[in-house]
């Protein structure tokens, strides 16, 4: 069997390795138009912060070590340009202008996401950057240090925003934050997006939510962001909108689209084409509390899947349970965490949701370093059942939230998960935990 991959990070290689060590018969070709493979994402903004780490550190796996080891047909520099469907074929041309094309009884759409990038003037400037793949955060690295980049600006406010927040301030660069929407984080609970907003302003960030931005132009060495009724200049910009998936061949083959234009799959995974699959940041997912399609690109979601898209071209037949969305993130001395559905989102999938906040303590009364947490908890009024949780704090956030994602994965009732028997010792949370506590509030609005 040929098995063709288009993409070589978490999905990709995941996808890869595990096909060959099940069936070492296989014929494995991974084709990646970068020189890049196997590598954290995620770790990106806390790389950049460290002028003396090198980028290459967050590469898992080296390609030569899945060549020579994994016996992977692992082509870097080749990037796919055309599928055909009917000749079971896929070209596409290299980085030293070179075609190829390579013939499939497989084939895994594992081509990732890609950062929004506004169709406006001035986006096209060298100051002006994404951050996504590795190759952008060596630039962003290397371009912070050449030009001894002093001020940025940062075009959105969501999860790398905030992240790369604390990256610039750490490189002593001053930062504003702009975008067109008028709420500051309007996924987010407002009293837990108020303690995040707090932090940001006593760490120095400039926020300017509810300007529409019309153009950038050159300014000096810098830019000159302008936008309806204000001005901001900056040596840098950053652009995190968010990201859109690379899914622009899929349509071209007429491949079904789903939610945000991922590519559609079934819970095995596959297109609608029966030897097509697509997974990672390209595709889209079930989510595990409304049974309906989502678009969440995370990475334990991409990596899962790539494994799940392995099995079912191996004879083993995987049907992957869905997402629930978790998520965490860090915002200077805060830990960010959600899980499953918010109250816009619970009303939107068709529940009676009811929501109640909650702000309790880190540790047991009394012990030294206790510090707020802030949780918000959503459940369906007509069933009991637990929707959703958000957690702010600057301890004891990012692991409580797994709790909640079991509980939803189980379709728990917020009575049900207030009975759970979670563990206790006062340097580490109250006797009852935040997280029941938020429950036992909640059961009375049901």
């Amino acid at each position: 069997m040929k098995f063709v991959i288009i993409g070589g990070d978490a999905a990709g290689m995941s996808a890869a390795s595990r096909a060959k060590r099940k069936d070492p018969s296989i014929d494995v070709i991974v084709l990646e138009q970068t020189y890049d493979v196997s590598y954290s994402a995620c770790g990106m903004p806390y790389n950049i912060a460290d002028p003396e780490r090198d980028m290459q550190k967050l590469v898992v796996r080296k390609a030569e070590v899945f060549i020579e080891k994994n016996k992977i047909n692992l082509l870097t520099g080749h990037k796919v340009t055309a599928i055909d469907r009917a000749g079971k074929k896929v070209t596409g041309i290299t980085v030293q202008g070179d075609s190829f094309g390579f013939e499939y009884d497989k084939l895994f759409i594992a081509t990732g996401a890609s950062p929004v990038i506004p169709d406006l003037p001035g986006f096209d400037l060298p100051q002006i950057m994404g951050l996504k793949s590795l190759e952008d955060g060596k630039r962003i690295k290397s371009y912070i240090k050449e030009k001894n980049i002093k001020t940025a600006v940062i075009i959105g406010m969501g999860y790398i925003a905030l992240e790369m927040c604390e990256t610039f301030e750490k490189r002593g660069v001053k930062i504003s934050m702009v975008k067109p929407g008028p709420v500051f984080l309007p996924w987010l609970s407002k009293d837990l997006a108020d303690v995040i907003y707090a932090e940001l302003i006593e760490k120095g960030i400039d926020i300017h939510a509810g300007y529409a931005i019309k153009e950038i132009k050159p300014s000096g060495n810098g830019v000159q962001l302008d936008c309806e009724d204000l001005t901001l200049e900056a040596d840098m910009v950053l652009v995190a909108f968010g990201v859109k998936p690379c899914s622009e061949m899929a349509k071209d083959v007429g491949l079904n689209l789903g939610i945000s234009d991922s590519i559609a799959v079934d819970r095995y995974l596959k297109t609608s084409d029966k030897d097509i699959y697509a997974a990672g940041d390209c595709a889209d997912a079930y989510h595990i509390v409304t049974d309906q399609e989502c678009w969440i690109p995370l990475a334990l979601r991409a990596n899962r899947a790539g494994w799940a898209v392995a099995d079912n071209i191996t004879g083993t037949q995987t049907r992957l349970q869905g997402v629930a969305g978790t998520s965490v993130f860090k915002v200077f001395s805060l830990e960010v965490a959600r899980s499953g559905l918010n109250l816009k989102e619970a009303i939107d999938a068709g529940f009676d949701p009811v929501e109640n906040s909650v702000k309790t303590r880190s540790r047991a009364h009394g012990h030294p370093g206790s510090t707020p947490i802030h949780i918000n908890m959503v459940a369906d009024k007509k069933t009991g059942r637990l929707l959703g949780t958000q957690m702010v704090g600057k301890e004891g956030v990012a692991h409580r939230i797994n709790s909640v994602a079991v509980a939803l994965h189980n379709k728990m009732t917020v009575e049900e998960f207030s009975q759970t028997d979670l563990a206790y010792a006062p340097p580490f949370g109250p006797v009852w935990d935040p997280l029941l506590t938020a429950a036992n509030q909640l059961v009375k609005k049901i």
